[in-house]
């Protein structure tokens, strides 16, 4: 694909998805540093596709649904054992980072807390943070393979406390941009009705996330330290 497509297909993201991954990796200034928490699902080739010129850092606990060719466009690329999770991350370049993204990285960690400390410390001043997890009603959705439910994903620990998450952040200095509790992209959320019903049949969750901006799966942050 080449670099026009790239454009059009991330402007088109943006404009389909406005709090989404793709809108916030535009957001970002040239040559941006940033460290990905929990970067399983090819996360660096998706994140190299709309801005190339990143430096990229991705934290794991495991190689989950990694390619070789992912990971080889990762500028760096940490394994952390899941009891080191928080102190590896604390223990990164304190303020080295423009950008922190954590994509359904939180309901799987057994100090969330922490997390999101360590996370808060490794940004520059003016540097912006990206929170995406289930949000807390997703307990009581209904079934589906591909995850609706909170529990349908065996690897979640529980999930975030909206409100929590809000107040470590803001303890942490960071001031809140952009949020959404059960974050519904019109778009999308149309989408998610219209497939409603082969997903009801098939028990598998729609295209385009269609499905998730319906029940309004996802809770969403944008955060940023000030810049002093």
């Amino acid at each position: 694909m080449s670099s026009i497509q790239h454009r059009f297909q991330a402007s088109l993201r943006r404009y389909v998805n406005p709090l989404g991954h793709v809108a916030f990796l535009q957001a970002l200034r040239p040559s941006a540093r940033v460290l990905d928490v929990g970067c399983g699902n090819a996360s660096p080739a998706r994140a190299k596709r709309y801005r190339p010129d990143i430096h990229y850092t991705g934290v794991d606990v495991a190689d989950h649904n990694q390619t070789s060719a992912s990971l080889a466009l990762a500028d760096r690329y940490i394994l952390l054992k899941p009891e080191d999770f928080a102190s590896g991350i604390a223990a990164l370049e304190s303020g080295n980072f423009d950008a922190v993204i954590s994509r359904h990285n939180l309901e799987h960690c057994s100090e969330p807390d922490k997390v999101l400390e360590a996370m808060s410390a490794t940004l520059a001043p003016g540097g912006l943070l990206y929170l995406v997890f289930p949000c807390e009603a997703s307990v009581d959705f209904p079934r589906r393979q591909g995850t609706l439910n909170f529990w349908d994903d065996p690897t979640h620990v529980r999930p975030p406390n909206w409100a929590n998450v809000l107040s470590s952040l803001k303890q942490n200095g960071l001031n809140v941009l952009h949020s959404a509790a059960r974050y519904r992209p019109p778009i999308l959320a149309t989408i998610g009705a219209v497939t409603e019903p082969a997903s009801i049949l098939t028990g598998r969750i729609g295209p385009y996330g269609g499905t998730w901006a319906l029940y309004g799966f996802e809770s969403v942050i944008w955060a940023q330290k000030p810049a002093y």
